[in-house]
């Protein structure tokens, strides 16, 4: 490219121009259904800039997770600050935070920057049941992150895990949330897809008195696998947009519900698929 070339292309881009930049702090799926590969496919079909700080390195695919080797959690810090002072955060989400370490690490970096939009996605158990998070790392979690979050996205084994009980039908969703609240979270998206019936019924509860439930159709997949890292990243990709958080947390369901319809037909390996990331591409704003 000649100097004048190179000059009239960079002058073609206002300064003031960039995209909406999204962090994920999560896994690494090798089969990349879930985790930091799920993230950064709904954070491009949804218009946004996807970076990431990877926690851990799984060796997974739709039949289960092999092995999980965590990050040391220097090199953790290393990816946040690398990203912070350079590009810049709109949002973050947060995945699979193997150790209490971990999650301590994240909670200074909130600190530090001031991220002001935190989606919380409780991985605790992977979907072929791999036990990802230990009752210690769980107690900090709840401690350390929940009263930063903007959201927590718990579905119902994870719910039932920080609770100590069973949540046994959609009733149970509004008491279970307030608990939730309870242990600090500002807001909390209690996701009912586990619970039986023909109707999946998810709750969003929120401590200034939002609240609104959000129900479809059930539909007949096997192809669920990260659906949680999806819809956590989907609304961190709204509250980057400037979204108010009912709003965010709508339009990702939305996102979702299509998404698994999409991809219910699609057969990728053996067991639990991926959706489909895939079905639609947006500008970014």
């Amino acid at each position: 490219m000649t100097d004048s070339a190179a000059s009239s292309s960079s002058s073609a881009v206002s300064p003031a121009t960039r995209y909406l930049r999204v962090l994920s702090i999560a896994g690494s799926d090798s089969g990349g259904g879930a985790g930091i590969q799920a993230d950064l496919k709904t954070m491009l079909a949804l218009g946004c800039h996807g970076m990431t700080a990877i926690t851990a390195l799984t060796a997974q695919n739709t039949l289960g997770v092999r092995a999980v080797h965590p990050v040391p959690v220097a090199h953790l810090i290393e990816e946040m600050d690398a990203v912070a002072q350079d590009i810049g955060v709109d949002a973050v989400k947060t995945g699979m935070l193997p150790s209490a370490e971990a999650v301590l690490a994240v909670a200074q970096a909130l600190d530090r920057y001031q991220w002001s939009h935190l989606v919380l996605d409780p991985v605790m158990v992977s979907t072929s049941g791999h036990r990802l998070m230990n009752d210690s790392t769980a107690t900090v979690l709840v401690r350390e992150l929940f009263p930063r979050a903007s959201l927590i996205t718990p579905n119902l084994d994870e719910a039932e895990a920080l609770l100590g009980h069973r949540i046994c039908d959609a009733s149970a969703l509004e008491p279970a949330a307030h608990e939730l609240l309870a242990l600090g979270a500002r807001a909390v998206l209690l996701k009912g897809g586990h619970l039986p019936g023909e109707e999946v019924v998810d709750l969003l509860l929120a401590r200034d008195g939002t609240q609104l439930r959000l129900s479809s159709p059930r539909i007949a997949s096997r192809n669920t696998h990260g659906t949680g890292c999806t819809l956590s990243a989907a609304v961190a990709c709204g509250l980057a947009g400037g979204l108010p958080l009912a709003q965010a947390v709508s339009e990702a369901r939305a996102f979702i519900v299509q998404a698994i319809r999409s991809g219910a037909g699609v057969q990728v390996g053996q067991g639990h698929g991926p959706l489909n990331h895939g079905l639609r591409l947006l500008p970014s704003a």
